[in-house]
């Protein structure tokens, strides 16, 4: 059924322009780059021999040819090797697009060699420390056969066969992994949830878990800048590709299709180093999400506190990975197994960031889900609930079309876990309400505190980052729900982290007054004595898009909204305490 609802438009291949690198031609055979082989100026050289395989057909269980480069160390060495599965081409490393969005960060192109998908796993690197490289054009993308779906179940099957096809091959010890950024880090939940016999380790480095929660209808609100450029700046090829912006148009509700989207993730059993962020607004949710409730029993998290590249290209950070490789590939006997089960970061946004905080769990013991009510009459936040009923109300459109309640903290305070929202609401002159919150972070002076994640912190990036771009800053912990959206999934839901079934639409009634819940990325930051808690209630996005060059999502707000305090309608925010 979920095939039946799939919508595909026409592929266009993949010709020279700002995605075209320098081995995105096809052009099958095998030859040996030697150490101090450069591809081009500006990247590194390779520091060892290594036996390039370009353009490898691999035949999956339907019969759809793909193709595949293998980089793997010269020698007669048997080796473990790793899958970055994306739809970006394998030969993108070098790449304008890429180059640029190097540039965008702050980062250096001659950290890499051009020989790496786009987000990752560097040749030059791994080959030297006897481990091999696999790039695949996946399904529908370049000259591999079939249409290209978009993070979806047939993804995880289809890498599920390349990882048997690699395991079996003479150079091959048997051990597969699988590494990467973002889309390289969502196609390791769905293809984990398969189970590969010979897939030994996983690292997803943030990625969504839930296509419809986190990419084309978060909150229930059809936002679809970021699902329009992955659609129509990825998946070149010669075939179709899936239309998720028409899918999302067709099927608002949750549906089989968007069930496919979601892997299994009690089936993900094998061992997994997982690495999150507060502060991506694409990533976050479904990074800890996947997390959570992955089935494996040795599994890590760190959370870190910049942008997820110049994290993953880190040195210090890439070694970290390779003693969690060298363990399940190798069967090394290194220690890893000590390695505290969560890394987190609580964040400053002063300069004093706290990072690699070990913990047994996320959120650490010793946090307390605390409620700070609202109080629509002095708009402050407070431990205790109003007697005293009140509202704050906003017109849609005016200026300022925002609400907001502020509290202090006389002492160190420190906030590690989930958020969330519980809140009455009311519509007046409309039926529906879309409602976008944020928790800021002020200084003693009531300024609010923001925090750039990656190095480049130039004009140029202030510029973007004013209204939008909000990967690149870091402005608060922020949540959004369509009201009509508002019916809680009692099977997924805890009382930390509210989830929404998304399967009905329950408008509401003049003068009803809603009772809802809103999921806020989880967060880890601290207060100093006399600093403040701002949160932010809008009918408008408070951060913009998420990229730069994004169209902003326009709410479908009329009318006036309320915010209900006290008496039998006790709005709260509820916040993560870490006990002092």
């Amino acid at each position: 059924m979920a095939d039946d609802q799939k919508i595909y438009m026409p592929s266009r291949p993949l010709e020279a322009g700002d995605r075209y690198g320098i081995l995105s031609d096809f052009d099958p055979g095998t030859r040996t780059l030697e150490a101090g082989f450069q591809i081009t100026s500006p990247f590194l050289p390779l520091p060892v021999d290594v036996v390039f395989e370009k353009d490898v057909a691999v035949t999956l269980r339907d019969g759809v040819t793909i193709h595949v480069d293998v980089l793997r160390p010269a020698g007669t060495d048997k080796v473990p090797v790793i899958v970055a599965w994306s739809p970006y081409g394998k030969g993108q490393g070098t790449s304008d697009s890429v180059m640029g969005v190097f540039n965008l960060v702050g980062l250096d192109n001659g950290i890499v060699s051009g020989l790496e998908k786009f987000e990752g796993p560097d040749p030059a690197y791994w080959c030297a420390r006897g481990y091999a490289i696999c790039n695949p054009d996946i399904r529908g993308v370049a000259n591999s056969e079939g249409d290209s779906v978009l993070w979806d179940r047939q993804e995880g099957r289809d890498c599920h066969d390349l990882i048997e096809w690699l395991a079996t091959q003479d150079w091959c010890t048997g051990k597969v992994a699988m590494s990467g950024t973002s889309y390289l880090a969502v196609s390791q939940w769905f293809t984990a949830a398969e189970q590969p016999p010979h897939l030994a380790a996983i690292n997803p480095w943030e990625g969504v878990s839930d296509v419809y929660r986190d990419l084309v209808l978060r909150g229930g609100m059809p936002d679809h800048g970021f699902a329009r450029q992955l659609r129509d700046y990825s998946f070149w090829g010669n075939s179709r590709k899936e239309d998720i912006i028409a899918e999302a148009d067709r099927y608002p509700l949750m549906s089989e299709l968007w069930e496919n989207k979601i892997p299994q993730f009690d089936r993900i059993t094998v061992p997994a180093y997982v690495v999150a962020s507060y502060s991506n607004t694409l990533h976050t949710a479904g990074t800890f999400r996947a997390w959570r409730r992955m089935g494996s029993q040795d599994k890590w998290l760190r959370i870190h506190n910049t942008q997820e590249w110049p994290d993953y290209y880190d040195e210090a950070n890439r070694e970290d990975l390779r003693r969690f490789f060298d363990h399940y590939l190798k069967d090394q006997d290194n220690g890893w197994e000590q390695t505290p089960r969560v890394r987190y970061s609580v964040l400053d946004l002063e300069g004093g960031d706290q990072v690699d905080v070990a913990a047994d769990a996320f959120p650490p013991a010793g946090v307390t889900a605390t409620k700070f009510y609202l109080d629509g009459r002095s708009r402050t936040l407070t431990t205790t609930a109003p007697t005293e009923v009140g509202a704050a109300v906003y017109d849609v459109g005016a200026n300022p079309d925002v609400v907001s309640f502020v509290t202090g903290f006389d002492q160190e305070t420190v906030l590690v876990g989930y958020p969330k929202a519980h809140l009455w609401v009311e519509a007046r002159g409309a039926d529906d309400m879309d409602l976008f919150v944020l928790v800021q972070k002020l200084d003693a002076y009531g300024t609010p505190l923001q925090q750039f994640t990656v190095p480049n912190q130039s004009a140029m990036v202030q510029d973007v980052t004013e209204r939008g771009a909000s990967i690149l800053r870091y402005k608060g912990s922020d949540g959004r729900l369509r009201v009509s959206m508002r019916h809680l999934d009692e099977a997924l839901s805890t009382d930390e982290v509210p989830a929404h079934t998304f399967d009905r639409i329950e408008k509401l009634a003049a003068g009803e007054i809603a009772e809802i819940e809103i999921d806020l990325l989880p967060i880890g930051l601290a207060f100093h004595p006399g600093e403040q808690l701002r949160f932010v209630i809008s009918g408008r996005s408070l951060l913009g898009p998420m990229m730069p060059r994004l169209s902003e999502y326009t709410p479908a707000n009329s009318g006036q909204h309320v915010i209900h305090s006290g008496g039998d309608h006790a709005s709260y925010l509820q916040l993560p305490l870490q006990a002092r």
